[in-house]
């Protein structure tokens, strides 16, 4: 049956489809500028902008940098960092929310109080460096895995999400003799798949984009994630206009790092676009039950 609509409903609804192709051109457009200026001859690029001609583009961007090891070695890094960061953290935070969200628990309100005192207030960067130093972590793969490791945004989310799970399903097993460990890992976990992908996600975006922790602990370069091998590329192609007095040097050098920029963007994108479609259906789910339930 059709639905009659009113002159307001027809505005409400064009407003609402031009609101949201705006929004998508505002996410897109950058997008296509990216991968576009990723396949094109620099000098082609910096004298004429984007141009959609298969003449005008080249793989000399990502050739220069597929051909760099420290470009390969710092993608492995940051794949075993992210992987690494994501299965300690989805652990951390399912262990955690799981006990703090069974009501047998005794000063359970105690510990969410404390966990959530620490997300408005901590010791800071001197600090954390100190105690990473006095722990041995420095100048290894541990100072970047172990510190952000315990996120009490995401135990919230486990543990609003394991509240939500039905309890007869635990007193009926409690009934056939299963322990709190079988309980958990035989009929609660399997039902948590919404919540360990959301938390996996989370976990590996937000290492695979981190280069801060790596720049402070690390000093070994072949320790290096992507992302700090990258900023290093990038800050070593570019220079004052000053220091260099050969013109020709001068836009050799801007060719280079133009040709560089959104090829490594391009390639340090990649795992996260790759991963996202398989994640979606989970991330949907996942994000509505933990947060509203």
């Amino acid at each position: 049956m059709a639905v009659k609509l009113s002159k307001l409903d027809r505005i409400l609804l064009f407003c609402n489809g031009v609101f949201l192709t705006l929004a998508v051109l505002i996410v897109i457009i950058p997008l296509v500028y990216i991968v576009v200026a990723s396949f094109m001859d620099p000098t082609v690029l910096l004298n004429q902008g984007l141009s959609f001609r298969i003449s005008d583009w080249s793989l000399e961007g990502y050739q220069k940098i597929l051909s760099n090891p420290a470009m390969l070695r710092g993608f492995g890094n940051s794949v075993f960092y992210s992987t690494a960061f994501a299965l300690v953290t989805v652990m951390v935070s399912v262990f955690a929310g799981y006990a703090l969200s069974d009501d047998r628990l005794a000063g359970r309100n105690l510990f969410m109080t404390l966990f959530i005192i620490t997300m408005f207030f901590g010791g800071g960067l001197i600090p954390t460096y100190l105690l990473v130093r006095e722990l041995g972590m420095l100048n290894t793969v541990w100072a970047v895995i172990i510190p952000g490791a315990v996120n009490v945004w995401n135990i919230i989310l486990s543990r609003t999400f394991f509240k939500g799970v039905p309890k007869e399903l635990k007193e009926a097993a409690n009934v056939d003799g299963a322990s709190d460990m079988h309980i958990f890992f035989r009929i609660v976990l399997p039902l948590s798949k919404p919540i360990i992908f959301v938390l996996a996600l989370y976990a590996f975006v937000g290492q695979w984009n981190s280069f801060f922790d790596a720049m402070i602990y690390l000093e070994d370069a072949k320790l290096q994630p992507l992302q700090l091998v990258l900023r290093s590329i990038l800050i070593q192609n570019q220079a004052a206009p000053g220091m260099i007095s050969d013109q020709l040097a001068m836009n050799e050098l801007k060719r280079l790092s133009e040709m560089i920029k959104y090829s490594a963007i391009v390639i340090s994108s990649l795992p996260l676009l790759i991963m996202y479609p398989f994640f979606q259906k989970y991330f949907e789910k996942g994000v509505m039950v933990g947060s509203l339930k």
